[in-house]
């Protein structure tokens, strides 16, 4: 993991996901987690940004 995903990671949890996964579930779920819960949303964003490239 870079250390520009680790910032943004921290700093902005949906755009780390979107440049992960695109415009997906992913994504949806990144952004309603920051905006109700901002932790949360940082595990999600680190969660999804570990995972391996999966087939969609």
């Amino acid at each position: 993991m870079s250390t520009l995903t680790i910032i943004l990671n921290v700093l902005a949890p949906p755009v780390s996901v979107f440049m992960k996964r695109g415009v997906h579930n992913d994504f949806a779920i990144s952004i309603l987690l920051t905006l109700f819960f901002f932790i949360p949303g940082i595990i999600h964003a680190f969660y999804i940004t570990r995972q391996k490239n999966r087939v969609l």
